[in-house]
């Protein structure tokens, strides 16, 4: 399944699988979005999967808004296991 992405009220919600497949079409869309926004919020309660790459592209798109002072955040269910991935690395 493609990834979706849909907006509704600045809170974009994705559904499908961030994976191998999708991940340039997700970094590019979003590394647009958070260049041209404060604030970028994404909520993946419909993510079915979510590989290495996947996480990888989260840590990208997370470096780019914190570069630009700009805030990424993402919402939903599935986060606690993002976050928990995120307390072993270290943003430079």
């Amino acid at each position: 399944m493609a990834l979706q992405i849909t907006e509704k009220k600045g809170i974009f919600y994705l559904k499908g699988k961030i994976n191998c497949s999708t991940v340039r079409s997700f970094i590019i869309h979003f590394e647009h979005y958070i260049l041209q926004n404060r604030c970028t919020t994404i909520n993946i309660d419909k993510i079915k999967e979510i590989d290495s790459d996947g996480l990888k592209a989260i840590k990208t798109l997370t470096a780019i808004a914190l570069r630009q002072q700009k805030i990424f955040s993402a919402t939903g269910y599935n986060t606690k296991d993002i976050y928990d991935d995120f307390e072993n690395w270290e943003v430079a």
